[in-house]
């Protein structure tokens, strides 16, 4: 058992640029009340030559000057530089004694790493070194590091016990391979259904009138060099989704050519992943061969108005996606500047309203990307949908991704979704609806494919404890397929993912009807957190409308992310431009992300204001 007077050491070579892992774990054993030290850079420099007796011996003295007896090393990188870089530092510890049965400070030595990486260190040292591939939950990460699970902060066991529930019951629905056999009859019962009069709010209100599930969208599209081969691909895949009866919503991956320079002549340029479309025959071919399910695709990252018209013509788009602040300069995504991609957003609005399509926000994730706080993350989202409503959007679609970063708790989740759509709620009336699509996060899928399926049904189940008071909450589940850490998503893993999403839905609700979980509803740290993202939100908005004249206009908008209103620690493009958004730090506590100052006490966005605009 791990005594509490241990010490804790991370270290990583300098080449590997990857830590937050480290830090994150870090803090969770401070909480636990361990020391804990993570090599500078000097040390990573060292790391990363220790072949060389001056690094190893830097290294060596640093255990010792800080009392070190558990030594953590993390290489995210190539599997084969990863063993490498193991195996000599295993080699050069031993060889200078440094492990406690050779009488050094050293009990435990861990890996964490590619799970690649993991399998070849724990199959070289027959299993003598814990790894870690990353996708390990708060509790399962501490109690693989021994630590007593007495000592463990309860608000962690406690958070952590909501979210191993679901995974255990997840488990049983997924090992039992009853989903297998789930079947779903579409809404068909509306004149327009399949036809290019169709629309979103046609089919949910349809729905809504058959079942409680919800609607699925997917994001699909295969990865190709060559043009021809992948639409002819793309096009069989679309044929074989649609056959299968099991989705709603297909959106089109598009390449990131396709975005940005429709209708050009592309050349020799690489298409850069995803289906190639370039030209308004192919946007039909792709409608008729999706028939009967609604289709949509990215926006454009140049000329965003003009090519909104385009999908509204050619495969009459569900709903429209704008990400604002994001897919341009600053992320690599396109070619505008942040206030030009502004503009071009606000007039792409204009041309939604008038066709009377749905928009959705791409938005508040890409802040949580790069180290954004809870509250940016609930308050980009709220500000889009203030200007979507005063542009006369009538239907908002709200996609919260879930799972984001991948350690947050779930009861964090739960008040992030909860207080933005409290938020947005309250805009709702004869003139603006709401429709609320959660997912999975990008990267919280394990590549141990069994356990994926898992966290599937896990995070479909969380889900439904958003809105557990609503019969037909979510409106549309954005299915994300639990082989996406591994492989690309084809027909056949899609259609497996979706019978996993809504029969863990269907059996989630029935075991909460029976008693069997938890009614999360009543969760006492998710309601504080929720009313205190809400308050804190509405606050600044507040705030802004008295301190950003015209705040509600492309300018506006740019000034609320260039004052520094928005947090992004991890922004690496217009970092001087947005330094006032950059400089900040943010830290995991409590399972939620939070701006911190310098002793890592949590500052709340309304503290910051004042000085971001220069107010004493």
């Amino acid at each position: 058992m791990l005594s509490i007077n241990e010490v804790f050491g991370f270290i990583r070579p300098d080449i590997d640029i990857h830590t937050l892992g480290v830090t994150t774990v870090g803090k969770l054993l401070e909480d636990c009340g361990y020391k804990v030290l993570i090599g500078n850079a000097m040390i990573a420099s060292a790391v990363a030559q220790i072949s060389k007796l001056d690094n190893i011996s830097l290294l060596t003295k640093w255990i010792h000057q800080h009392q070190i007896t558990r030594l953590g090393f993390s290489y995210r990188l190539d599997p084969s530089n990863a063993q490498l870089y193991f195996g000599k530092i295993v080699y050069l510890l031993r060889s200078n004694k440094m492990f406690s049965e050779q009488g050094g400070p050293l009990r435990k030595l861990y890996f964490a790493g590619l799970p690649e990486a993991c399998f070849r260190i724990e199959k070289e040292y027959n299993g003598e070194f814990p790894t870690f591939i990353g996708d390990e939950t708060q509790m399962e990460t501490l109690l693989k590091l021994e630590v007593p699970a007495e000592i463990i902060p309860a608000i962690i066991s406690k958070s952590s016990k909501y979210d191993d529930d679901r995974l255990s019951f997840a488990k049983e629905l997924v090992e039992s391979g009853s989903y297998r056999l789930f079947q779903r009859e579409m809404a068909t019962n509306y004149s327009e259904f399949g036809s290019f009069k169709d629309s979103l709010a046609k089919r949910i209100n349809a729905n809504r009138k058959k079942s409680t599930l919800p609607l699925t969208r997917v994001h699909v599209g295969p990865y190709q060099p060559n043009y021809a081969e992948a639409k002819k691909e793309f096009l069989s895949w679309l044929h074989k989704l649609s056959s299968a009866g099991l989705l709603d919503i297909v959106s089109v991956g598009s390449s990131q050519l396709s975005q940005s320079d429709f209708g050009t002549d592309w050349g020799d340029r690489p298409n850069g992943g995803g289906v190639p479309i370039n030209s308004e025959k192919d946007l039909r071919d792709i409608w008729q061969a999706a028939r009967p399910m609604l289709v949509r695709t990215y926006s454009a990252t140049r000329n965003v108005p003009q090519m909104a018209e385009v999908y509204e013509r050619t495969i009459n788009i569900a709903w429209h996606a704008l990400s604002l602040w994001w897919f341009n300069k600053i992320d690599g995504r396109g070619p505008n500047n942040v206030l030009e991609n502004l503009k071009q957003h606000f007039d792409a609005l204009k041309v939604i309203a008038q066709h009377g399509k749905p928009f959705e926000p791409n938005i508040p994730h890409h802040f949580s990307f790069r180290g954004g706080d809870d509250y940016t993350y609930v308050l980009s989202a709220y500000l889009a949908a203030l200007i979507a409503k005063k542009l006369g959007i009538r239907y908002f679609v709200l996609q919260t991704m879930l799972n984001t970063p991948k350690y947050t708790w779930g009861v964090q989740d739960l008040a992030k979704s909860r207080s933005l759509l409290k938020l947005v709620r309250e805009l709702e009336d004869k003139t603006f609806t709401v429709f609320h699509q959660p997912r999975a996060g990008l990267d919280y899928f394990s590549p141990d494919i069994e356990k994926a399926k898992n966290q599937l049904a896990a995070v479909t189940m969380m889900m439904d404890d958003i809105e557990p008071s609503k019969a037909n909450s979510p409106d549309i589940i954005h299915v994300v397929s639990y082989c996406e850490a591994v492989k690309l998503a084809t027909p056949e893993f899609i259609n497996e993912s979706i019978q996993i999403t809504l029969s863990a839905l269907n059996e989630y609700r029935y075991a909460k009807q029976k008693g069997l979980m938890d009614e999360i509803i009543y969760n006492k740290d998710v309601w504080e957190r929720t009313e205190d993202l809400y308050s804190e939100v509405k606050n600044v908005v507040r705030f802004l409308e008295g301190r950003i004249p015209n705040l509600y206009s492309p300018e506006g908008f740019y000034e609320v992310f260039r004052s520094g209103v928005f947090i992004v620690p991890y922004l690496w493009e217009g970092r001087e431009e947005f330094s006032e958004a950059a400089r900040w730090k943010t830290n995991l506590i409590n399972g939620g992300i939070y701006v911190i100052d310098d002793n890592g006490i949590p500052i709340k966005p309304m503290k910051r204001m004042p000085n971001l605009f220069n107010i004493i």
